[in-house]
């Protein structure tokens, strides 16, 4: 039996209370998660300002050269689980394991991971718009002659993880350069990516009073919310929406990212069609930078049914085969209620399920003891239809039809757009548009990431705040 224990400002305290996460193939127990209460969270956390006394004494050049020390260690070292010593391929079994996730994605998100740590001083250099680092490490300093000091908005950053995918804890780690510890509220299935970022860190040299690994139920994650000074949430629309309305809590929740197809590129169509299916597909498309929506002036049904074809080819697989392309629900119940949802929204009239003449069978199947969902895509006739922007964990996009005078107009949030265009005026109504979290111009997948550019939000900016700052001559 595998253990995973609290980590109680780094030291590991194994609690009486506990979670048995079973294997999402067999249903067989497969690892014991101590659990971290309310009441152990709040007491922890009332001393919060030693574990940022312990991250201040290091300059962010030396913690960022910790991040590159811990990005090999991450990718290639035995690394501590509990007692027991992880290896890689331990860790990709294990994931896969809990979350259903093939070996294969579970080792792409082990490189995204690891290139977020190799390449901190560019993404450090992207949240703070190249500011020098003795300006961070001094708190005050100038920026193109001009005086500036900046503050540390919380003494902790608390963060309540999700299951879907081990790249987005990519998210989190730049708070460890800033300077900032972490409290990680890890998702329920899912503890192995931000314990073993934990100890890969440790390793190179990380004071390990920096890091809280705290296993919680619903409760317990708002404790860590409501107590540091500082969070980030993960989560779909009804988890979200508790905190939605709290300036301290910077939310990840559903993306509905886009491809745009311009008046002026839709004819050629058929030239883009890889950058679709690569922007739907990708990861299993359990990402919010997944493309979940394909809007165009023209040629939609088409697309659709050249996208329908594409994904039709996709079915499951074992998952240590290297071609898989679809991850299984490790709850089978999950799987059923989305098939049902996608259902209901096809009841009202202006949709039709396009890959259904494509495949063989049912959306929703069961394959080697697992539920899975088999790629869609549906035709909408306007954005207004109930799947027009709809996001699951599985690969589904709608084509929809969208006058492109009426783009900007009818666009609602999202967290990518790639916008396949070379009109000046829609690139224009785009950057424009503060429903586009992060654009795209050009065939650029929408889940290609450039680590000097922000993903969501800013996490320099959430964590630290500028004060006004002047300094005389002769002081």
């Amino acid at each position: 039996m595998i253990r995973i224990p609290l980590l109680r400002r780094g030291e590991p305290y194994t609690s009486l209370d506990v979670a048995l996460i079973p294997h999402h193939q067999t249903r067989e127990i497969f690892v014991e998660v101590s659990q971290a209460n309310a009441g152990l969270i709040r007491r922890d956390l009332r001393d919060q300002a030693m574990a940022r006394v312990k991250l201040a004494r290091f300059s962010t050049a030396e913690l960022v050269a910790m991040c590159r020390r811990a990005a090999n260690h991450f990718l290639s070292d035995t690394l501590l689980l509990g007692t027991e010593p992880q290896t890689p391929e331990d860790y990709v079994k294990q994931v896969s394991a809990t979350t259903g996730l093939p070996h294969v994605m579970v080792r792409k998100n082990m490189q995204k991971i690891r290139s977020m740590l190799a390449e901190m001083e560019n993404v450090l250099n992207g949240l703070t718009r190249n500011i020098d680092w003795e300006v961070l490490d001094r708190g005050f300093g100038e920026v193109e002659g001009h005086a500036v000091s900046f503050f540390p908005c919380a003494e902790s950053l608390g963060v309540v993880l999700p299951n879907n995918s081990p790249g987005v804890h990519s998210l989190w780690i730049p708070a460890f350069p800033l300077k900032i510890p972490l409290v990680l509220k890890p998702g329920s299935v899912e503890p192995w990516t931000p314990h073993r970022i934990v100890q890969a860190l440790i390793k190179a040299g990380a004071p390990k009073e920096a890091f809280s690994f705290y296993p919680a139920d619903h409760a317990a994650a708002g404790e860590i919310l409501r107590s540091c000074g500082r969070g980030m949430m993960f989560g779909d629309a009804s988890a979200i929406g508790l905190w939605e309305s709290d300036s301290r809590v910077e939310i990840h929740g559903p993306g509905y990212t886009k491809v745009i197809l311009g008046e002026d590129c839709v004819d050629e169509w058929e030239k883009y069609l890889d950058v679709m299916v690569a922007s739907i597909v990708e990861n299993g498309g359990r990402s919010c930078i997944n493309a979940s929506a394909v809007w165009t002036p023209a040629h939609a049904e088409e697309i659709s049914e050249a996208l329908a074809e594409r994904l039709a080819r996709i079915f499951p697989r074992a998952a240590e085969d290297e071609a898989a392309q679809l991850a299984p629900f490790a709850d089978p119940h999950v799987a059923s209620r989305i098939s049902q949802i996608i259902d209901q929204g096809l009841a009202e009239p202006g949709a039709r399920d396009v890959t259904a003449t494509h495949r063989k069978e049912e959306r929703l199947v069961s394959w080697n003891a697992c539920s899975y969902l088999l790629p869609t895509i549906v035709y909408c006739e306007d954005p207004a239809h109930p799947l027009a922007n709809k996001e699951f964990l599985f690969p589904f996009a709608s084509v929809v039809n969208v006058p492109q005078q009426q783009l900007t107009e009818t666009l609602e949030p999202s967290l990518v757009v790639t916008a396949i265009t070379r009109d000046p005026e829609l690139v224009q109504r785009l950057v424009s548009s503060p429903n586009v979290g992060r654009l795209n111009v050009g065939p650029v997948p929408t889940n290609q990431v450039s680590w000097d550019q922000p993903h969501e939000g800013n996490l320099f900016e959430h964590l630290y705040a500028r004060r006004a700052f002047q300094r005389a001559v002769s002081f």
